[in-house]
């Protein structure tokens, strides 16, 4: 496994995603409630220990109390893997997020991306230097999350962050709402992806990149191979995981990263 710098923290350039153990698909309401079953605790503990066996150090995951739950008893177990935290988009104030992620021990915490894209379209960008303030005053990198490019533009004038997390894909426009609904109308348009991984390239923080699956719609082999090439040295890729699809599904997409990093010089 390779490995990034984010500020202070060391974290593996494959990072696994976990929208699929809470239920988020990103296909239907049929398949959250099918990833709801299968992830049970005991198979999202299986799963980060294959992710730890396979170099992997770091997850993200949503900054409530089922996330908080599973890791500590992980931990317990004697698990390591460390955790950035996306604040709630249902959680009434940033601070209840942050507040969270802190007390359960996250390493990092970012605003949520569609936090982040609402706020911007709805003038409401005030609300973002406190929340950053406050992420490290709990002793946490503080980073930002986005499905619009917008969004890092105007942090890059606007804001002092660790990490940026940037999505390929604007798939549904959170202009004026910022959660996810199951079963809304998703887009998944090349164009995003080519949009964003060229802002990529200029911004000034380290990157995390996500969605390069497009949710599962992107075939394996080509997501890998544009995500590596679109990765930057101190770069690193957020993967989800669904492993009643493909119980190989990590090592996999492990390999693949790695072999695509090495041979784009990345």
């Amino acid at each position: 496994m390779e490995y990034v710098q984010i500020g202070k923290v060391k974290a593996s350039r494959f990072i696994l995603g976990t929208n699929q153990f809470s239920g988020f698909s990103h296909w239907s309401p049929q398949t959250d409630l099918e990833m709801k079953r299968y992830y049970t605790v005991e198979k999202i503990k299986q799963t980060l220990r294959e992710a730890e066996s396979l170099g992997i150090n770091t997850m993200i995951g949503r900054a409530d109390n089922f996330v908080i739950r599973f890791l500590l008893e992980y931990w317990d177990q004697g698990g390591r893997i460390q955790w950035f935290a996306q604040t709630c988009s249902e959680l009434a104030t940033h601070e209840a997020s942050i507040g969270n992620a802190a007390s359960g021990g996250a390493k990092a915490c970012h605003i949520h991306g569609g936090v982040m894209d609402y706020l911007l379209a709805q003038d409401k960008a005030d609300e973002i230097k406190p929340a950053i303030e406050l992420i490290r005053k709990k002793g946490m990198l503080a980073g930002i999350a986005g499905h619009n490019h917008k969004v890092f533009e105007w942090a890059e004038k606007n804001l002092d962050v660790d990490y940026y997390m940037c999505c390929y894909y604007n798939a549904s426009r959170r202009d004026n709402r910022a959660g996810h609904v199951a079963g809304m109308e998703e887009i998944f348009d090349n164009e995003d992806r080519d949009t964003m991984t060229n802002l990529i390239q200029v911004l000034s923080k380290p990157v995390i990149h996500y969605k390069i699956m497009g949710a599962g719609r992107n075939d394996p082999k080509e997501a890998f191979q544009y995500a590596a090439k679109a990765m930057r040295k101190n770069d690193a890729a957020c993967v989800g995981v669904y492993t009643k699809d493909n119980p190989d599904m990590i090592r996999n997409g492990v390999d693949l990263l790695i072999s695509n990093l090495k041979e784009s010089g990345r």
